[in-house]
């Protein structure tokens, strides 16, 4: 984690290419939990998840966790996949664990985003998803959510005047 400012600071560098891999380097540094282990848990996690076996998935991130609860990404695969079972809450409860753990974390930001969006909270949506950008300002996709939910709020303010 030590590399992490670093490659965060990537995230801005002129080169496209750069920002790229820093971005790729950021996610395998936040995969890493330093246990082999726990690297294989995760990878069956992902596995688990991947397959739409969301309860599975729960159960082993949630093993990671009793683990490690210091590791940030279990935090952050298991709020992936109450997000995926339509937990949201639940999802909420866990990002802001990985947050506590790394404030960084541009993909737990914008997955605040994303639940918030499903909750209706499109102010709260657009306002980490622009937390998210701060921080990482390379991802088109969270540009064209906030893009859509403005344009979304604009429509219902000129439908209620």
């Amino acid at each position: 984690m030590a590399d992490q400012p670093l490659l965060i600071l990537r995230l801005r560098d002129e080169d496209e290419g750069v920002r790229g891999y820093a971005e790729q380097a950021l996610w395998l540094l936040w995969g890493r939990s330093g246990e082999a282990a726990l690297d294989r848990l995760m990878a069956d996690g992902v596995e688990q998840m991947q397959a739409g076996r969301f309860k599975e998935a729960a159960g082993t991130f949630s093993e990671i966790i009793r683990r490690k609860p210091a590791f940030a990404e279990g935090w952050n695969k298991r709020a992936t996949v109450h997000y995926l079972a339509g937990d949201y809450e639940r999802s909420l409860q866990d990002c802001d664990e990985v947050l506590k753990r790394n404030p960084q974390h541009f993909g737990a930001l914008s997955g605040y985003g994303q639940i918030y969006f499903r909750l209706e909270r499109y102010d709260k949506a657009i306002e980490y998803w622009r937390r998210a950008l701060r921080v990482n300002p390379n991802m088109p996709g969270v540009e064209l959510n906030i893009d859509a939910v403005e344009r979304l709020l604009q429509e219902k303010k000129a439908r209620s005047i």
